[in-house]
């Protein structure tokens, strides 16, 4: 009969400090979305699992939070579940009721989620990538969630089509054509701007699990910029993107601002005290530096703010 092996990791540490997250990181499991009347959506994805550690004890159980990890995993792959944030809090409950020394379990998971879409102008079939994030903590308050995504897109720089608009307002006035036709013109033909490839993300957060489909907080992210990109492109579609994206020039700053008009009008029914990560970051063509804006507010707030700019 073997001998019963020490818990060295229940021992007291040389230095009792507390630790606010200790655990693994680099887990990677099949996850399957379940969807209405259509094939499951199969995630390969990796998540990171901590608990917090009280000064007392030396070390966590990392073979107790992975056996958890990998029961709560593989039973979502096995049955399907309805939502990757779902997963995460499972998982989060789940580790939390494990481990009697721990007050807070923290479950996160990225994933690339591939959608099939037709190009804008050729109709050819393609595919889109996002990254989706999702995180939830369990506490002896119960389990917070957060569900969201990263996509890119293009913006284009208003104040460099403005600037190209001047130039051209001037040019066909010198050229005697008269300013009605001039303004005629401008308006149909949007003016060249420097433009950017745009990063968006958009992240829900709320109590138990925000009642947010994927594919929407997807859509309200990509829209929010000045075009959509597409992974195949025909002359026909480059030219639909050019010319969306130039009709539509905005700042980083507008980009933020019409991701939160987004979430207003696409998620009427989320809680007031649920709060929305809204972060757009452009990769300039014409400068050495990026640019960036974000706003982080809870949905009371942003409301307000969007339903008293209306």
């Amino acid at each position: 009969m073997s001998q019963q092996l020490p818990d060295v990791q229940a021992d007291r540490p040389d230095v009792q400090v507390g630790l606010n997250r200790v655990g693994v990181t680099g887990v990677e499991k099949l996850v399957k979305i379940a969807r209405a009347e259509d094939r499951p959506i199969v995630l390969m994805a990796e998540f990171e699992v901590f608990v917090d550690l009280p000064s007392w004890r030396k070390g966590a159980d990392m073979s107790r939070n992975m056996e958890v990890v990998d029961e709560t995993l593989e039973a979502a792959t096995r049955e399907e579940v309805y939502g990757v944030e779902s997963v995460c809090s499972d998982a989060a409950r789940r580790l939390l009721e494990k481990h009697d020394y721990t007050t807070r379990a923290e479950v996160s998971m990225e994933a690339e989620f591939v959608q099939r879409e037709e190009t804008p102008a050729s109709g050819r079939e393609t595919q889109f990538a996002s990254d989706v994030l999702a995180r939830a903590t369990a506490s002896e308050d119960g389990v917070r969630t957060e569900i969201g995504a990263e996509v890119t897109g293009m913006t284009v720089c208003p104040c460099s089509q403005g600037m190209s608009e001047a130039r051209a307002r001037d040019t066909l006035a010198e050229l005697d054509v008269d300013d009605d036709t001039i303004e005629a013109f401008l308006d149909e033909v949007p003016q060249p701007g420097h433009s950017q490839r745009g990063h968006a993300t958009l992240c829900v957060e709320s109590d138990g699990v925000p009642e947010v489909d994927l594919v929407d907080l997807i859509d309200v992210a990509r829209d929010a910029m000045s075009a959509r990109i597409y992974n195949l492109a025909k002359r026909p579609d480059e030219d639909h993107m050019t010319f969306d994206a130039h009709s539509d020039a905005k700042f980083v700053e507008d980009c933020v601002r019409s991701m939160a008009e987004g979430v207003v009008e696409t998620f009427p029914d989320l809680p007031d005290d649920a709060v929305v990560t809204m972060r757009q970051s452009n990769d300039e063509s014409i400068h050495q530096h990026n640019a960036h804006a974000e706003r982080v507010v809870d949905v009371a707030t942003l409301r307000a703010e969007v339903d008293g700019s209306a």
